[in-house]
């Protein structure tokens, strides 16, 4: 912590000054360092002046038709020159190299988001980021909140309704939701109305914490309900599970993109489900992380955002 000493001490210095000290003692000429800051000679010289004051050393004596450091700006010399570089690396926009960068993101997703998108950013970063590391993490919804909170979590990737102030999201698509059904179980109209629907057994996708399911809040809206017979945290075997028996499982409509059409259907619900932003979400103080933009970047554009 910089002691009260400090502070006053930089209280008095224009940073400026320091600008202008290294032009002099790199030119050694009071016009060729107005002309390399685009200045002009009397601002130098009244600078030179200050700088002096401050530093209780001429830095800086005539000797024929130049300026020669003293002992004291020798020494400032070089220091000088690093503290600048340092200050202008400070200030400078956050860089990010993916070919070169050294970095390790948590992102929070299920497997659901894992099979949309995963497999064509990871095939991304190993071309263009080989120096990058995913740590893929399953969370619920308030656990992906949590964790983007508190910096456990770099990113998340899910449906975030109520996000609290702190946390920001870019959208990544619009989904909707689908009735998957054996083939063989539907009508030969291949429809789905809402009596077979309330009738039969379903398969319920729930991770512990993730609140209310959309589907149970839109049948509620019109004052029905459902048996979930078997309920499970993963997407990956549910599709199976359907599969020769009387099971229907209502899931968003990308999760069924590579189905087994020959035995399994597609139907949309007989009821109104609201669509949905599919979203990715970050902590507002990572803002200014060039590497994190970096890599949303890069999954809006596997998903052709």
């Amino acid at each position: 912590m910089p002691s009260m000493q400090l502070m006053n001490d930089l209280r008095r210095i224009d940073l400026n000054l320091l600008v202008i000290l290294d032009a002099l003692l790199s030119e050694q000429h009071v016009t060729r360092a107005a002309e390399r800051l685009h200045l002009s000679q009397p601002a130098v010289s009244h600078a030179l002046a200050r700088l002096r004051d401050l530093l209780g050393d001429a830095l800086l004596v005539r000797q024929g038709g130049s300026l020669v450091p003293t002992a004291r700006a020798l020494e400032l010399a070089a220091p000088l020159a690093e503290a600048l570089a340092q200050v202008q690396a400070l200030l400078a926009p956050n860089r990010f190299d993916p070919a070169s960068a050294k970095r390790r993101f948590r992102v929070a997703m299920s497997d659901y988001s894992a099979a949309i998108f995963l497999p064509d950013l990871v095939r991304v970063l190993r071309r263009e980021a080989p120096g990058i590391d995913l740590q893929i993490i399953q969370a619920s919804r308030e656990g992906m909140v949590d964790g983007v909170l508190n910096g456990d979590l770099d990113l998340a990737a899910g449906v975030f309704p109520d996000m609290p102030a702190e946390l920001r999201t870019t959208p990544l698509f619009e989904e909707h939701y689908t009735c998957l059904v054996d083939r063989d179980s539907l009508a030969a109209s291949g429809t789905l109305d809402l009596p077979t629907y309330l009738s039969r057994p379903h398969v319920l996708l729930e991770m512990r914490g993730s609140g209310t399911p959309e589907i149970e809040r839109a049948l509620t809206a019109i004052r029905e309900r459902r048996h979930v017979a078997i309920s499970l945290p993963h997407w990956g075997v549910a599709p199976q599970l359907i599969r020769g028996t009387d099971l229907i499982l209502t899931v968003s409509s990308r999760g069924l993109l590579e189905i087994d059409h020959a035995h399994l259907l597609a139907v949309p619900p007989p009821f109104h489900i609201p669509s949905f932003a599919f979203e990715l979400a970050w902590h507002a103080r990572r803002g200014g992380d060039s590497g994190l933009q970096w890599l949303i970047g890069q999954v809006q554009g596997v998903l052709k955002i």
